[in-house]
């Protein structure tokens, strides 16, 4: 087997209609990966361990085995024209050994900063990017030191694996310096302070392998337990911060020499400036709203991306809002389907339904997105 030498390999070719594409997970994103694939003439092969995964649903060949099985990741690469991925949290070493890694045009690298909120944050900075304090710690002591410098409020993470929350700790009070310290366990983590910001957004931008970038509206979003709860586009912002959070999306794009798309999470902080959050260096439920909204989604332009398709300006043909189906919400909102023949109704079909797992959403395109924001709230589902 041969390893690679970079960490960062290029697909510079255009690939025509009836290849095959390989997405490693099977989730709600892949699903909807692989819808777009279809309608632009390719086929597509998931790699899920689990069989009933959303998108081994809608694909033309799943492989069911688990996402670090070296043998599973050579065959799909053996069977498939390109490679891409879901999520970040994918055995990094294992795609390094691929024996044909100019099948992953998103190469490596871009996961080795995404998937580590410290590697994270430090490119940011690096590249001049405002983003919250932070620092380094892996035991009590420099967390004691980090606190003294950070101070409180702050939020204690591990530097990889959690999401929707999870692996995380507000440290709010003295009291929950203890609480924090448990999570010191699960190996490195960092040490954020909190922005005082008056909304958080998101940007979904895209490049491909000749440099070409499109960047789509900006996203208002409002979440609940970590959870992101409602998607507004536009941002209810002024002419100004939108123009400059696309830019500085795009610059993260450049600076990343990004091929796919990137989810770009930011906080507009009080004092009008925008910091950082986090990056994703995949589709983002945040931009789930393009499938109706825009004249291209964001699976469709990420599918461009990787294809090195050219790509198109986005445009927004009529603001949303997106609002999530978790499972405490799956049975009740089924009951809209006949009051609300306007609204665009997404099941993601899990087999399993559990309290804050992401079963599906809801896009509405509207006119007034402040009655269209009263009106979702008006049915309850959501309380």
């Amino acid at each position: 087997m041969i390893r690679l030498k970079k960490a960062v390999i290029y697909l510079v070719e255009f690939l025509r209609q009836g290849k095959t594409i390989g997405i490693i997970g099977g989730g709600q994103l892949g699903q909807m990966l692989a819808l777009a694939a279809k309608e632009m003439g390719f086929k597509t092969l998931i790699l899920d361990p689990d069989a009933t995964c959303p998108a081994g649903q809608v694909a033309d060949q799943q492989l069911v085995f688990a996402y670090d099985d070296r043998l599973a990741l050579e065959r799909l690469a053996t069977e498939a024209d390109v490679l891409t991925y879901e999520f970040e949290n994918v055995d990094l070493a294992a795609l390094e050994e691929l024996t044909d890694p100019k099948l992953l045009p998103q190469g490596t690298e871009l996961l080795k900063i995404t998937k580590n909120r410290l590697a994270e944050k430090t490119f940011l900075k690096e590249h001049g990017l405002k983003t919250a304090p932070f620092a380094k710690v892996t035991n009590k002591a420099e967390l004691a030191q980090a606190l003294k410098v950070i101070g409180m409020p702050s939020i204690l993470k591990t530097c990889e694996g959690g999401y929707d929350g999870k692996a995380q700790q507000n440290i709010l009070t003295p009291a929950d310096i203890l609480l924090a310290e448990e999570l010191l366990t699960q190996g490195t983590c960092i040490l954020e302070g909190f922005v005082d910001f008056k909304l958080e957004c998101s940007v979904m931008v895209a490049r491909n392998a000749a440099g070409e970038i499109t960047v789509f509206p900006v996203s208002e979003n409002i979440h609940r337990d970590h959870i992101l709860h409602e998607s507004i586009v536009p941002a209810r912002i002024s002419e100004s911060l939108t123009d400059k959070a696309q830019a500085l999306a795009k610059q993260i794009a450049q600076g990343l020499e990004l091929k796919g798309i990137l989810g770009v999470e930011m906080f507009i902080g009080q004092d009008e400036e925008i910091y950082i959050n986090e990056l994703a260096p995949r589709p983002h439920n945040s931009g789930h709203y393009s499938i109706e909204a825009c004249n291209f989604s964001q699976f469709d332009i990420h599918d461009r991306a990787i294809l090195n398709w050219p790509l198109p300006q986005i445009e927004l043909l009529k603001p949303a809002v997106m609002v999530n189906v978790l499972g405490q919400h799956h049975a009740k909102s089924q009951e809209l389907i006949q009051a609300k023949p306007n609204w665009h109704f997404h099941d993601y079909g899990k087999q399993e339904v559990r309290t804050g797992r992401k079963m599906g959403h809801i896009t509405i395109l509207t006119d007034d997105l402040t009655k269209t924001l009263a009106e979702i709230a008006e049915t309850t589902v959501w309380d």
